[in-house]
């Protein structure tokens, strides 16, 4: 049985101001296998977050319907855990009382959940810092604890919206790599939601390619690069082969996107 899948999903938006209707996913169509690690890459807008939403089972779909196991998603779980790229940690917490979060809310016992804690944010590489808050950490480090806090709860399924968006290029990359380790050690089902072809790639068992709203998936590319990876992947023939099909898909659809956009635009200025 596929892990996880999505069969025929449309999400509908109705909009307060108008009452109108936005058509935000339309017969959406992806599975994941157990351990699988997939990236989905679109132009803005198509509804990527949205689909991870409807996955954590925080929104729930208009058409279809979300499987995990075969089971009906319909509320959020402790088998599904949400990373964001906002790094949306509690400021008046420590690294430690942060990443014991999820286990403190679903009431495991403060010895157990210390223990779970400490072992995540070592597999992080944050042990020396478990006692620091927020603002004394760097970007990436703020995000290694809300990526240790996800994985505190021990979810078969890890949602990732753009986790590494607000990062430097340099700390970027060094995220990435750090996420492969951390996946190659327990391979969880991973979702990954990234605007960079490149990351996807150099992530990804398969990246699957939503078109302009309504979003759909048009392509799912298997990335056939050995594992382990390094940077130096990026720079051969088999890379910039997945980076051309991908961006020949993709191209248009963000053309779409941006006309759309431009449209809008100019309506509102009318």
């Amino acid at each position: 049985m596929t892990h996880l899948v999505i069969a025929d999903v449309g999400l509908v938006y109705r909009r307060a101001s108008d009452d109108s209707e936005l058509v935000a996913l339309d017969g959406v169509n992806l599975g994941a296998e157990r351990g699988e690690f997939v990236a989905l890459v679109g132009p803005s807008g198509c509804g990527k977050s949205s689909l991870l939403l409807l996955i954590n089972g925080l929104l729930r779909p208009t058409s279809g319907q979300v499987l995990l196991d075969g089971r009906p998603v319909r509320s959020p779980g402790a088998d599904r855990a949400l990373v964001f790229q906002e790094f949306a940690l509690l400021p008046w917490r420590n690294v430690l009382h942060n990443v014991e979060l999820g286990l403190e809310l679903s009431g495991r016992p403060v010895r157990e959940r210390r223990e779970i804690a400490r072992r995540n944010i070592r597999l992080v590489g944050l042990t020396r810092f478990e006692r620091y808050f927020p603002h004394q950490l760097s970007g990436g480090m703020r995000q290694r604890v809300g990526i240790a806090r996800a994985l505190a709860v021990e979810p078969a399924v890890l949602l990732m919206d753009e986790p590494f968006g607000a990062l430097d290029a340099q700390t970027r990359q060094l995220m990435a790599a750090e996420l492969l380790a951390i996946w190659e050690r327990d391979r969880k089902t991973i979702l990954f939601v990234t605007h960079d072809i490149d990351e996807a790639i150099y992530l990804a068992d398969r990246v699957a390619v939503m078109s302009a709203r309504p979003g759909r998936v048009i392509d799912a590319v298997q990335i056939g690069l050995p594992r382990p990876r390094d940077f130096d992947v990026r720079n051969s023939a088999r890379f910039a082969g997945y980076r051309h099909r991908i961006w020949q898909r993709l191209e248009e659809e963000v053309r779409a996107s941006l006309a759309e956009e431009l449209g809008e635009a100019s309506g509102d200025r009318d």
